[in-house]
């Protein structure tokens, strides 16, 4: 800020301008920015914050404008242009605020020059050049403060200029903005009414469905009440007494068939007799598959079989070729799939002394073992429990339950979620029932899984045991494999 310093010496105290001073100082060329106040006070006004220049704004304004012209919506833009106007306001009062001031500068300038030209004429010497500096200082000030006041004026013009401008595009920018809102209050009411047409649709629909629903149901209860008529027409209790009537048929017909044996038994006695055979020993037990057969004394002369060397055969009905049963020595044999439809054949031999003891009759199936079998089929693999009672020909410790996979490409033996033995079928396979176990052979088998790994595994049926078998054997023959016992391939 430019400051002016009037420094009065004591030379000119007794002069007749008793409060200037003859020793005039200027110690800078601007002039001090302040206002007159009541009886020519001088005050000097409060310096706030510096405002930027008005092109300064404008070009902030356009700048922002510019950045945001791609992504601005119509109510931003009519916002901007508020802001713009409101703004240029501001400048155009800031414009006349300082007009005034300038009219304000103008006549303390007067003021100042008349008070140094009176001044002027008090004073000689360097004091009055002092003076005629200071009066062409305030000259130059006065012309400086003329040319700012013809900037200021145009400044006023392009604030006008552009207050109007921004005032025309705040109201182009309402009235877009009004024309956007009333198509958007339009599309709203149109999707409404879309809204409401689809609801309407939906609502018919749902009372069709059920509508349709009711009458299926409707009609499905008409089909179970007419099925229920049909089945009381049927009288369903006579059927369940036709159920226990065959199951009495079935007992009767295996008490015949055990009649039928043994008259059968009596008959070749009787033939034997005949012929002067030895009657030491007789077959006991019923000739079908699942069943034991064993070898009874009939005379307390008769030798002890464990003195005696057995063996058992399985014998064609037509031509009478005998095949040995690997591994069955003992006076006890279970019958198994491979022996449905031939008689078996016993061999006693003791002190060279050779007795042959032989069935009735061919082995008979079991009854509904096909059909389970069958049913099995249809699935992929098959489970049975089972023990181990021996593992490579050593009793097996452990009693604990294990799971018998039997599928179209492989048998697994697994103890809860652990795999304890997983082969496909091949040629080194074995599988067939127990020969020679006591009474719980026929709820055996014997299983080889490959050379070195073998074990004897009981079910919890005999019938679950023989389908394990048969089972077996149907998926290895789709293999092409042939799955028998012990020294049985090449025979089977």
């Amino acid at each position: 800020m430019t400051r002016v310093t009037l420094d009065f010496g004591d030379s000119m105290q007794g002069e007749v301008m008793q409060s200037v001073s003859s020793d005039v100082n200027f110690a800078s060329h601007g002039f001090p920015k302040y206002m007159l106040g009541p009886n020519n006070m001088i005050i000097e006004p409060h310096e706030g914050p510096k405002k930027p220049s008005l092109k300064e704004i404008v070009a902030k304004e356009t700048a922002q404008l510019l950045e945001q012209h791609q992504r601005v919506s119509v109510r931003d833009l009519a916002k901007k242009f508020e802001k713009g106007l409101s703004t240029a306001t501001k400048l155009s009062d800031e414009a006349r605020w300082r007009e005034v001031t300038s009219l304000d500068r103008q006549v303390l300038l007067k003021k100042l020059r008349d008070l140094l030209e009176s001044l002027r004429g008090r004073v000689a010497g360097r004091n009055r050049d002092d003076v005629d500096e200071a009066i062409t200082m305030v000259e130059a000030l006065a012309v400086q403060l003329t040319q700012r006041e013809g900037e200021l004026l145009q400044e006023k013009a392009e604030v006008k200029k552009l207050a109007a401008i921004l005032k025309k595009a705040s109201e182009d920018a309402k009235k877009v903005a009004e024309e956007e809102r009333a198509f958007a209050r339009a599309e709203i009411e149109n999707a409404r009414a879309v809204v409401q047409r689809i609801e309407e649709a939906l609502h018919e629909q749902e009372k069709k469905s059920k509508s349709s629903e009711q009458r299926d149901l409707e009609e499905l209860m008409q089909e179970v009440q007419e099925a229920r008529r049909i089945k009381m027409l049927h009288q369903p209790s006579k059927v369940m007494d036709m159920e226990h009537e065959l199951q009495a048929l079935r007992g009767q017909l295996a008490e015949k068939s055990g009649k039928i044996i043994k008259l059968q038994r009596e008959i070749s006695l009787n033939k034997r007799r005949e012929q002067n055979e030895s009657l030491l020993y007789e077959l006991e037990g019923l000739e079908c598959l699942g069943s034991c057969l064993c070898i009874l004394p009939r005379t307390e002369t008769a030798p002890n079989l464990a003195n005696c060397s057995i063996q058992w055969y399985r014998v064609q009905p037509e031509e009478s070729k005998k095949e040995l049963i690997s591994g069955a020595t003992k006076s006890i044999y279970a019958s198994e799939p491979f022996d449905v439809g031939r008689f078996l054949q016993a061999e006693i031999v003791f002190n060279d002394e050779k007795i042959i003891l032989k069935t009735s009759g061919p082995i008979d199936p079991a009854a509904g073992l096909g059909s389970y079998v069958e049913a099995l089929i249809r699935k992929p693999e098959t489970q049975f429990n089972v023990i181990i009672v021996q593992m490579n020909g050593r009793d097996h410790p452990s009693h604990a339950i294990h799971v018998f996979h039997v599928g179209k490409m492989r048998i697994k033996l697994c103890k809860g979620t652990k795999t304890k033995t997983k082969e496909s079928y091949s040629n080194s396979m074995q599988l067939c029932g127990v020969r020679g176990a006591g009474n719980a052979a026929a709820q055996a088998l014997y299983w080889q899984a490959k050379r070195g790994l073998s074990y004897i595994l009981a079910f919890e049926s005999v019938r679950e045991r023989n389908a394990a078998i048969m089972l077996a054997r149907r998926y290895a023959f789709d293999c092409n494999i042939m799955l028998a016992g012990p020294g049985e391939r090449s025979s089977v």
